[in-house]
């Protein structure tokens, strides 16, 4: 009988929480939040409407996005 406890596969959604990758995440996040800010402006600006997600939702979603493709490969 096979005991799957002991290798079992980790969910999907669980990351590696080590600190080389809060490290990447963090850098992708503060570039992600720069450019961000910059577009969610430029657009409240040009359309008069404001985007479904701020600048700091938008930039969360991309570093979430972003850093677990760094350590797919």
């Amino acid at each position: 009988m096979a005991d799957y406890t002991v290798n079992a596969p980790r969910p999907r959604n669980e990351r590696a929480q080590n600190w080389e990758y809060r490290l990447y995440f963090s850098v992708i996040f503060v570039l992600a939040l720069a450019t961000g800010l910059l577009t969610w402006s430029w657009r409240v600006v040009t359309t008069g409407k404001l985007p479904r997600l701020g600048p700091v939702g938008r930039a969360l979603a991309d570093a979430h996005v972003i850093a677990p493709i760094i350590f797919r490969s």
